[in-house]
């Protein structure tokens, strides 16, 4: 072979692998929705299947379900939906810790009765009280203080406070698969917001750290707020009257006057997110209402109808009878939480 025909064998080889090498560095990366890259957290079967065919359906422009990306909206449910909510709604822990510690400097607490079971309790004394009590403490220990005052109580306690069972910060007790549902959906252009029962204060300081929503994102109950321009810099004190509760059909009211836009997608975990649920679900187009069910006791707790936190009741009828998604958080998930 001559010399002029081994170089232009050598030209033709470099340039065909420079050409293989530059095509294959341009390629697009992967779409979100490569079975092999999605929600690798979840088990395969129906469930996880039907929210990947309604992420496609909603997001294929040619298809007759198509959703343009500003109305691609997904509530979720906060205590029970993206994190543990046994024995006692976090936010409920918090306020018995808090009004503990500050009974001294709250003497006007001292003439109520329930305050006082919480304040001379133990640490599960507020477990013995109504609902209603539960949060009626809660709302107590905001009033009084500053907006920036508050959210510096809540991050000192997430930082110091663990789950008396599962002994982790309660920061990691995010459900793990629900973390890459958010990340999948935000993948594919959707606006991610939590509607939560819980005061918004508290729910702002956990969703940013827990689930990476960001704070105007987060729907939660309002209480009355005062606005003090006498001090610099100016501040708003909250107030123990209750504005909006959150829950049951107070929170697609809260969606529709935050959001103004019906969600296409809802996740909860009781029957106080039936509304959310039924208001999604009634749209027009594609939809997908999903209830969390928990069923798992070895890696969680298990609890549905006769529980009174995380009540399911209505809400799992209603499933059945509309052809909702009832997720299995002991076959659905391959794991529950984030490995540490």
């Amino acid at each position: 072979m001559s010399k002029n025909v081994v170089s232009l064998t050598r030209i033709a080889t470099v340039g065909l692998v420079l050409f293989v090498s530059t095509t294959t560095s341009c390629q697009a990366p992967p779409p979100p929705s490569v079975k092999q890259d999605l929600l690798p957290s979840w088990n395969e079967g129906a469930n996880r299947q039907a929210i990947v065919d309604f992420v496609q359906k909603v997001t294929e422009r040619a298809g007759s379900s198509y959703v343009a990306p500003a109305d691609r909206i997904a509530t979720f449910d906060n205590d029970g939906t993206l994190w543990v909510e046994q024995p006692l709604y976090v936010q409920v822990l918090f306020a018995a810790d808090e009004m503990k510690a500050g009974a001294a400097q709250h003497l006007e607490w001292s003439a109520n009765a329930n305050f006082q079971k919480v304040i001379k309790g133990d640490a599960n004394a507020i477990l013995q009280l109504a609902p209603a009590d539960q949060f009626q403490v809660a709302f107590a220990v905001h009033s009084g203080l500053t907006a920036d005052d508050y959210a510096a109580h809540v991050r000192q306690w997430l930082s110091t406070h663990r789950h008396p069972k599962l002994n982790r910060p309660y920061t990691q007790l995010a459900y793990q698969p629900m973390l890459e549902l958010i990340a999948y959906l935000r993948a594919n252009e959707f606006q991610v917001y939590s509607a939560t029962g819980s005061e918004i204060g508290f729910v702002r300081e956990v969703n940013e750290q827990a689930f990476g929503i960001p704070r105007d994102h987060v729907l939660g109950t309002l209480l009355k707020s005062k606005f003090d321009g006498s001090v610099k810099p100016a501040q708003l004190l909250a107030l123990p009257d209750v504005l909006l509760i959150d829950d049951g059909d107070g929170k697609p009211i809260s969606i529709q006057n935050t959001i103004g836009r019906r969600p296409i997608a809802a996740f909860g975990n009781s029957d106080g997110d039936l509304s959310m649920l039924q208001w999604t679900a009634s749209g027009a187009g594609a939809r997908l209402s999903m209830l969390v069910h928990h069923d798992d006791a070895e890696r969680e707790f298990a609890y549905d109808r006769s529980s009174p936190v995380g009540h399911l009741d209505k809400a799992l009828d209603a499933a059945a009878a509309q052809g909702w998604k009832v997720l299995s958080m002991k076959s659905d998930w391959k794991r529950v939480f984030a490995e540490r």
